[in-house]
């Protein structure tokens, strides 16, 4: 398994940043290698992803959530095995610590190659750019849910 853990300060509070974070049919506007997601139920979603120009598509889990400190998942079918959470940090009344942990399964050589030059973690920290300025620039979130999931 590899694990990537990447971290963005953000201005905004955090119930804005977690609100956000919840929304996952908007990941494509700020995650590069998302087309989209589809939320099947509260806790339960369905990705399809490009990566290196190869189409994956997977399942996922929430696992655990708390409103405003974290989101944590895990994949439950299809082509990919990774586990993930996000933490949000307040730092003051206006800016967000954000830390995304994602623990992945490098499948095939171009990934396997991929992970071993810090692929993964470079991408994930473009994404986590990408999500402080679409936050930043709206300066409020496009939904929420505020559900409690427990481990």
């Amino acid at each position: 398994m590899v694990q990537i853990i990447e971290t963005i300060d953000v201005d905004v509070p955090v119930n804005v940043a977690y609100n956000q974070w919840t929304q996952f049919e908007s990941f494509p506007k700020f995650l590069d290698e998302v087309e989209s997601i589809t939320q099947t139920g509260d806790t339960h979603t369905h990705w399809k992803v490009k990566v290196g120009g190869i189409e994956r598509e997977f399942d996922a889990e929430i696992t655990e959530q708390h409103p405003d400190e974290r989101v944590a998942w895990t994949s439950t079918g299809g082509e990919t095995e990774h586990a993930g959470a996000v933490t949000f940090h307040k730092l003051t009344e206006t800016s967000t610590r954000v830390t995304v942990q994602i623990d992945w399964e490098p499948e095939g050589l171009l990934e396997k190659l991929g992970s071993l030059v810090g692929a993964g973690s470079h991408a994930v920290k473009k994404d986590l750019k990408n999500f402080k300025e679409f936050i930043e620039s709206r300066g409020a979130e496009t939904g929420a849910w505020r559900g409690d999931v427990e481990a």
